[in-house]
């Protein structure tokens, strides 16, 4: 399989790398900016808008951390489709914002629509052996 080659295993590392550390850095900055993150997410109905925010970021962040080191890679692809699933329509609703809003809401849904499919992708690689990983889990 590609994932165990040596330069498939290392471009597959990158990919990883580069998915998982943007997860990260996205997931504490739900914790950085709780405040303004629950203010944007009461404004778009979210239930319980603190909590949510502080538990989509452990989300991502242990969604990130899963895929970078090849732990329980099913459970954190997992955890980051479910968060985008249930995010980008919630949060990105460019159908249903004003005129001047939609560029930006639509960007933002696309997005979260390509991370979403990329968070497929590892899912379903989550039961190969990843070169370079700690493979636990699987």
């Amino acid at each position: 399989m590609v994932l165990e080659t040596t330069a498939g295993g290392l471009v597959f590392l990158v990919g990883r790398v580069v998915f998982g550390v943007l997860l990260v850095f996205q997931g504490f900055n739900h914790f950085q900016n709780t405040e303004a993150m629950s203010g944007y997410a009461r404004s778009k109905g979210v239930p319980a808008p603190r909590a949510s925010v502080l538990l989509s970021g452990g989300m991502l962040i242990f969604g990130g951390l899963g895929i970078i080191l090849g732990a329980f890679p099913a459970i954190a692809a997992g955890a980051v489709a479910i968060f985008l699933l249930v995010t980008t329509p919630m949060m990105h609703d460019f159908w249903a914002v004003p005129e001047d809003q939609q560029q930006s809401e639509m960007t933002h849904f696309i997005k979260n629509v390509e991370l979403f499919g990329a968070s497929l992708v590892f899912l379903v690689l989550s039961s190969e052996h990843w070169a370079y990983a700690l493979n636990i889990g699987l």
